[in-house]
């Protein structure tokens, strides 16, 4: 029996409301689990008003006198650009593969995350993405990488208040700012610096769109390790760029066939690692690590990068010249003997930079013949020929080379892909230079050692070592401040005194002694025994008093070998003090940096050096023209190569183990000490100042002053004008060469008073010069 039209009415009735019920409780409980989602989601995020104040970790950078980078310091190496610096090439790239419809969504596409939603159905695992810009950038600010539906929910929210509160122009320059693209840069800026050695707005479509497909996976896509792949990748952001309307498929296909053409810029600290390296230190003391690393500070420092490569090369040139001189020590690394790999695979520390003419590398021998060696440095060739190792004492390289060997040879010349060489070795000894504008007290030129990659060790500001005869400058200068004259003489002969409570007797390496002779030659020669005579009248604790005005610091022991230089000084402080002569006895504190400025270039520090009056400008003056006779007739001869008015002083210490030279032009002083890090080797007999550190000091200068006016000293008169007004009766002229000694192991005098103008004045380790 069928039921009436009217019951089968009321019944659907009934059906559709039960089923709009169902509908509107569904929805309610949608509603509420949304609502509780958000609020239990919600509790925890984070204050998106924080991106108000938000600044991301910027690189510090320093930079020499001139203006020229020289070093950064950073956790994340980010330089910021604003939005008018995004090029269109690179904005493109980035919108076309990265969020399409970036202008018109508010944050979350919707479209796409229900598309992504389903594959990850489909394949059962979390692996489609769906974030746009403004998603990465939450992620990016504010949350981890992990693939969990609940940072998902909190990366939607927070994007959804990004949108409301930052236009589509700010989201898009945090972006391009935060975004990781591998090997430590933060950003597209400092990424096209570093692989392109270029900034963003110079970036080619090719280059761009490699860029933007490393933010999938910067390490999986990297173009150093993985130049296929990322190739690829590459290939795959132009085909996006051409379906997404903005390239053409000519672009595109010209585009795909460029290579990747890495240019790359790895940030270095090499054009003055030890100065950038006390910078940094500095920095940190001043104003913490937080600021040093992350506040992206600009620091303006004094160093002078023709002043600094020219103490590089110096000390390089100085120390290998010693090892030549001592003979090869062979000891050589092999990549197959030591595991290193191949001769093709073997990659050294310096091969990532072109090679420049006078450069110090490392080579791998290819092969061995009798007359030559032929080497390998990453893509060049050399070949070593008899004139190359003569200095080693071999005449055919098969007997000390063998094939696989990692040799070090200096650049002679260039051409093409085939180098012209010379036979080297590592260097055992240590050098350090130092080097100060006078009139400042900036350090234009520092150098450590002889490699910062291999000691990190500062030898001109952390070392303290024994300084020899060059501490003889604070005796002399107490001596000028009592009264004396350097026409005035003094005893150069053996004698015994007590010092420390036991017998004391000076003498010189060579054993010698001049009889009587006046200041001026007694410091031009170094004489030891006429030193320790004069401190016997000027009084030792006078003298200690003098080198502390000077600026000297540490421990200056109260007995005579101090005026010797058995006082252990830092080479930093020494040069400083030797400013003090040719700046007419005044001494500015030494300092690396002139100003610092935050990020946006509001000035927090700016250097204000203390300045010390030392001596009076007559001692200054009397000094400059005594220690300008060590360079003419004393210890310091070779210093003449320089052709220009200078004046400095040698030092070599017992059994030969440091050897220094400080000295000075009218505008700049500079500072050579040399050695062994162990204090106990010797450099080996004769390496004195004058011969192992005086070398590294002219060619410095020559380097530094190259092109510069030559310079007389104010005020200053030769003291070989006034010889003739002084007329005295001496054992030894002044003139005399500084090695000269005719009187040998005379009897000590009876004490005669101090007089002037050619009366014999009584007084007293050991190498002196």
């Amino acid at each position: 029996m069928s039921l009436p039209p009217l019951t089968v009415r009321l019944g659907g009735y009934r059906l559709f409301g039960r089923l709009a019920f169902l509908f509107l409780l569904l929805c309610s409980i949608l509603f509420g689990a949304v609502v509780g989602l958000l609020f239990v989601y919600g509790v925890d995020l984070p204050q998106i008003q924080e991106l108000e104040t938000y600044r991301p970790d910027v690189i510090t950078e320093l930079y020499a006198d001139n203006g020229q980078a020289i070093g950064t310091f950073a956790l994340e190496r980010r330089i910021l650009v604003s939005y008018n610096q995004i090029p269109p090439v690179l904005h493109n790239a980035i919108i076309a593969t990265e969020d399409r419809h970036f202008e018109e969504n508010w944050g979350v596409d919707i479209p796409r995350i229900l598309e992504a939603a389903w594959a990850d159905v489909r394949t059962g695992r979390k692996s489609q993405g769906a974030s746009t810009l403004t998603m990465q950038l939450a992620r990016m600010l504010f949350l981890t990488p992990e693939k969990t539906f609940r940072r998902k929910i909190e990366e939607t929210l927070l994007s959804l208040q990004i949108e409301r509160h930052y236009t589509k122009p700010q989201i898009f320059t945090m972006y391009c700012n935060q975004v990781y693209l591998g090997h430590g840069n933060y950003g597209f800026e400092a990424a096209s610096e570093f692989y392109f050695s270029r900034p963003i707005q110079q970036l080619t479509l090719p280059e761009a769109a490699m860029l933007v497909g490393m933010i999938r996976g910067p390490e999986y896509y990297s173009p150093l390790h993985h130049a296929k792949r990322s190739l690829g990748r590459r290939n795959l952001v132009l085909r996006l760029m051409r379906e997404d309307g903005k390239i053409t498929r000519q672009e595109m296909e010209a585009a795909q066939r460029e290579p990747l053409g890495l240019d790359l810029n790895y940030p270095r600290n090499d054009i003055a690692p030890y100065f950038v390296e006390e910078v940094r230190e500095w920095l940190e003391r001043k104003f913490g690590p937080q600021a040093a690393y992350t506040e992206g500070l600009r620091v303006y420092t004094t160093l002078d990068p023709k002043m600094q490569r020219a103490a590089q090369q110096a000390v390089s040139d100085g120390l290998h010249a010693y090892e030549r001189r001592h003979g090869w020590q062979g000891d050589l690394q092999n990549v197959f003997r030591d595991h290193l790999g191949t001769i093709e695979s073997y990659q050294a520390r310096n091969w990532d930079r072109p090679l420049r003419v006078d450069e110090y590398t490392t080579a791998v021998v290819t092969a061995v013949g009798p007359g030559a060696a032929d080497l390998k440095i990453e893509d060049d060739r050399a070949r070593l020929m008899p004139a190359d190792f003569a200095w080693t004492g071999f005449r055919s390289p098969k007997q000390f080379l063998k094939t696989g060997d990692l040799v070090k040879v200096k650049i002679q010349a260039i051409r093409g892909d085939v180098a012209q060489v010379t036979l080297e070795q590592h260097p055992r000894a240590q050098a350090a230079l130092v080097s100060i504008e006078n009139a400042t007290g900036e350090i234009k030129a520092l150098v450590g050692g002889y490699s910062f990659a291999e000691s990190k060790f500062d030898r001109a500001i952390q070392m303290r070592r024994p300084v020899g005869s060059s501490f003889k400058v604070y005796l002399y200068s107490e001596a000028l401040e009592q009264g004396w004259s350097p026409f005035d003489t003094i005893q150069d002969i053996p004698f015994t005194v007590m010092s420390g409570g036991v017998p004391y007797s000076p003498h010189d390496y060579d054993g010698l002694y001049e009889g009587r002779i006046t200041l001026r030659r007694a410091l031009a020669a170094s004489r030891n025994a006429a030193a320790v005579r004069l401190a016997m009248h000027v009084g030792l604790p006078n003298v200690i008093a003098m080198a502390r005005r000077f600026g000297i610091q540490g421990d200056l022991p109260d007995y005579y070998p101090l005026v010797l230089g058995a006082a252990s000084l830092s080479l930093l402080d020494h040069t400083s003090a030797f400013t003090v002569f040719p700046n007419g006895g005044v001494r500015v504190e030494p300092h690396f940096i002139r100003r610092v400025t935050t990020y946006d270039g509001a000035l927090i520090y700016e250097a204000h050096p203390k300045v010390y009056d030392v001596i009076s400008s007559q001692v200054a003056d009397t000094m400059t023209a005594m220690l300008e006779d060590v360079v003419n007739i004393g210890t310091g001869e070779g210093a003449k190569a320089l052709d220009r008015p200078c004046g400095g002083k040698t030092g070599t210490t017992n059994n030969w183990t440091d050897a220094w030279f400080l000295g000075f032009t009218p505008s700049l002083t500079a500072g050579v000490w040399v050695g062994y890090d162990n204090d106990a080797i010797s450099l080996g007999r004769g390496e004195q100042g004058a011969r192992a550190a005086l070398p590294i000091w002219v060619e410095y200068m020559k380097g530094a002053l190259k092109g510069t006016p030559v310079e007389q000293f104010p005020g200053v008169t030769p003291l070989e004008q006034l010889a003739a007004e002084h007329p005295v009766q001496v054992d030894t002229p002044d003139n005399a060469p500084a090695e000269y000694a005719p009187a040998r192991h005379l009897p000590a005098p009876a004490p005669l008073p101090r007089t002037t103008g050619g009366t014999a004045l009584p007084g007293p380790e050991q190498p002196g010069g």
